[in-house]
């Protein structure tokens, strides 16, 4: 499966954006959908994990009830929306699928990435 994602870039403190993730090539509800990000000097984390169908989600605690992951079936798309930016959440964000259909935030089944998209918050 192909992914591009898209909708990063320079925001302020206590802004939001929308990063979109588009698969294409194989059957998109087969995959676990993953938001990861990496930050200069840092390892790659999860940010935000989904299920096949959308109704299993898991969050890190550093964004819990600020960013939001969903998915479009019929648009082979994830999202991640994310409020109340800080400086910290200043990463490269990369979005991944996992073959499987129970969301997961553990890099090692991810084996599909993205190219990556860069979110800048400024204080």
């Amino acid at each position: 499966v192909q992914l591009q994602a898209s909708g990063g870039g320079l925001v302020q403190a206590g802004g939001f954006l929308r990063l979109s993730c588009a698969a294409s090539g194989r059957t998109f509800s087969s995959y676990a959908m993953g938001w990861f990000r990496q930050a200069p000097g840092k390892e790659r984390a999860c940010v935000a994990a989904i299920n096949w169908s959308g109704e299993e989600r898991y969050y890190a605690d550093s964004v819990k009830g600020r960013f939001t992951i969903s998915r479009d079936i019929a648009k082979s798309t994830v999202y991640l929306q994310m409020n109340s930016l800080k400086p910290e959440d200043t990463a490269v964000y990369l979005c991944a699928a996992a073959p499987r259909t129970a969301a997961t935030m553990t890099l090692q089944w991810y084996d599909y990435w993205g190219q990556g998209t860069l979110v800048t918050v400024s204080s």
